[in-house]
């Protein structure tokens, strides 16, 4: 496989990001037979608004945007959003390469969270695979329950 950078991505990358998360999210959207999920209505505007107040770290192989995940911390959580992987490059550890990397952006986070749907078995797999816990569920609609997982972090002594 081709060498995958990852880096913090800026407003010029929004189109390509959302173009990802659009076609990423379309196999949740089968999975709940609800296509109106926000990661699918996401407007480019509103997406470019929410670089001013979180972290986003795109994955590119050569010099092709193929995904991206968003980050912020509130207190000691850093909150993780919308993972988004091609679907032509999922399985390839680009996921956990993020996930890996939104760690380290936040150094002072003591804590890892995210939620995905509870049908959504592909995604649960890669997050317990990363260390994430189940600690509670909400039900959204009839057909769907977000799962709300945490991961705690362990810095090094000398990073404290």
């Amino acid at each position: 496989m081709e060498q995958v950078n990852i880096s913090a991505a800026g407003p010029v990358d929004a189109a390509a990001i959302l173009a990802i998360q659009k076609l990423a999210y379309e196999s949740e959207a089968r999975i709940y037979e609800d296509f109106a999920i926000p990661p699918l209505l996401q407007s480019l505007e509103e997406l470019r608004e929410e670089f001013a107040r979180k972290v986003v770290l795109k994955a590119a192989v050569g010099e092709r945007l193929v995904g991206s995940v968003r980050g912020d911390l509130d207190g000691e959580t850093c909150r993780v959003e919308r993972l988004s992987v091609h679907p032509d490059f999922q399985g390839r550890g680009i996921g956990s390469a993020l996930m890996h990397r939104l760690e380290q952006v936040f150094p002072e986070a003591l804590r890892m969270e995210l939620f995905t749907g509870h049908k959504s078995a592909r995604n649960l797999r890669l997050y317990q695979k990363l260390g994430y816990r189940s600690f509670r569920q909400e039900q959204i609609t009839v057909n769907l329950t977000y799962v709300f997982l945490e991961k705690e972090v362990e810095r090094a002594a000398w990073a404290q």
